[in-house]
C-alpha cells in the first residue's frame, strides 16, 4: 500500500468517524475537547483499517470459494479505487442519510468488484466483495455496540 493510499484511507476513516462522533457532541452531555479528538482519531484509525481490509477480505473469500482460485497476488487499494471511497465518506456524510451512504458504498464496491472481475467472473467478484463488505460492516457494528454497552455507565436515577 502506498503512502498516498494510506492517507486517503485515513481521511475516509476520519470522515466516517466524524459522522459517528458529531451526533454525540451535539445531542449528548458536554464532552471535553480532548475526548472528542480522541474519539475522532480512534474512530478514524478503526474505520481506515476496516476500509483497508475490504479488498483483502474479498480476495481471501474468492480464494476460498472459487475453484480454481483466482491467479495473482491479490486485490489491493489503488488511488483510483480509494478516491471514490473518500468521496463517498465525505459527500454521504453519515448524517445526510443512510440510503445515500449505502448507495455510494455500493458504487465503491462495484469498483472493487470490477478490479476483482479481471481475474474471475463478474458474479463471483460481486458476491465476494459484497459478502466481505457486509461481513466487515456487521463486525464493526457489533464491536461498536459492545463497546458502548460496556463503557457507558448505567444511570440509576431518572433524567428529567
Amino acid at each position: 500500500m502506498t503512502p498516498l493510499v494510506a492517507v486517503l484511507l485515513l481521511l475516509a476513516g476520519l470522515s466516517e468517524a466524524a459522522g459517528r462522533v458529531l451526533p454525540l457532541v451535539v445531542r449528548g452531555p458536554a464532552l471535553s475537547r480532548p475526548s472528542v479528538i480522541g474519539l475522532l482519531l480512534a474512530g478514524a484509525v478503526v474505520e481506515a483499517v476496516v476500509f483497508a481490509l475490504w479488498p483483502l477480505t474479498a480476495w481471501t473469500l474468492a480464494e476460498l470459494a472459487l475453484t480454481p482460485p483466482p491467479p495473482g497476488t491479490g486485490l489491493e487499494w489503488t488511488p483510483s479505487l480509494v478516491l471514490p471511497l473518500l468521496f463517498a465518506a465525505v459527500l454521504a456524510f453519515p448524517l445526510l442519510g443512510p440510503l445515500l451512504h449505502l448507495l455510494l458504498f455500493v458504487g465503491v464496491g462495484a469498483g472493487l468488484a470490477d478490479a476483482l472481475a479481471t481475474v474471475t467472473s463478474w458474479t463471483a467478484a460481486v458476491t465476494c466483495v459484497a459478502v466481505a463488505g457486509v461481513g466487515l460492516g456487521l463486525t464493526v457494528e457489533v464491536v461498536r455496540r459492545l463497546v458502548v454497552r460496556f463503557t457507558v455507565p448505567v444511570s440509576l436515577e431518572p433524567v428529567a
